[in-house]
């Protein structure tokens, strides 16, 4: 009986070990999961958009800086697009709570409150911006975090492409996001030197259900040369006549962007 008094303990405990360091895995893989915050500035005068300009770069930028935010990419369309004055704003969070808590941290924030009066105190008939959109999304599996691109040109040159897949129900967005993960889209990109910024679903927005991505490249010629790689790439053509990957795509909407001087992708 003695024996087997100290035997018990010894089992509780390694029971209660592992379980421990299951749930400590668990929490370890959940707080790398990024979440992103796309804004999407719409403005009407060049006034608008110098003065979002400036609280951006010197208001907005060095908060989230401070916060630990290290990367924010800030964008506009190229030249010709004609879907009207529009300023993109990526915001990175390393979990959901620091996306969640991210208004309050900011009024929070003497420094930003000085640095953005201009935009944060904007009388209603001299506004910034005619509207604002925000989307929020969950990165995907196989990329849980942003990436700076490695590009060389300058930033006038690049060319930053934003995609939304929109699909015909959830279902098939499931089945486009198993695509990418699963079925090794994001590697195929990742090997034919896409420049990935993220790969993510959308979980808030306008257009759902859909998921986005975004890659680079160094100039628009740069970018028609990785897309025909793509296209005629054995492992993609493979992939995509798979029968269990059709019709998950309903729409696909392409937007080309420049990132501003003072971005950080």
């Amino acid at each position: 009986m003695k024996t087997t008094s100290k035997i018990y303990p010894r089992i509780f405990l390694r029971f209660f070990m592992g379980l421990m360091s299951i749930c400590f895995c668990m929490k370890a893989n959940a707080a790398e999961k990024y979440y992103y915050q796309i804004k999407i500035y719409h403005v009407k005068t060049q006034a608008q958009e110098d003065r979002l300009d400036k609280y951006l770069q010197n208001a907005y930028l060095p908060a989230m800086h401070r916060m630990g935010v290290k990367n924010v990419g800030v964008f506009k369309p190229v030249e010709g697009d004609t879907l009207g004055k529009r300023v993109y704003v990526l915001t990175p969070f390393r979990t959901w709570e620091q996306l969640e808590n991210v208004g309050q941290k900011l009024l929070a924030d003497p420094q930003y409150l000085t640095d953005g009066k201009d935009y944060i105190d904007a009388a209603y008939n001299d506004i910034p911006y005619i509207r604002l959109e925000t989307i929020v999304l969950r990165a995907f599996p196989k990329m849980i975090e942003p990436a700076v691109p490695n590009l060389n040109a300058n930033k006038t040159d690049r060319v930053y492409e934003l995609r939304s897949y929109e699909s015909p129900t959830e279902q098939f967005n499931l089945n486009k996001v198993k695509m990418f993960n699963d079925g090794n889209e994001v590697a195929l990109f990742k090997r034919l030197n896409f420049n990935a910024v993220f790969y993510a679903e959308v979980i808030a927005g306008s257009h759902m259900p859909n998921l986005m991505y975004m890659t680079t490249f160094n100039s628009k010629q740069d970018r028609d040369k990785h897309w025909d790689a793509f296209s005629n790439d054995p492992e993609w053509k493979t992939l995509v006549a798979k029968p269990e990957y059709q019709h998950n795509v309903s729409k696909a909407d392409i937007i080309f962007l420049h990132p501003t001087a003072y971005s950080d992708f």
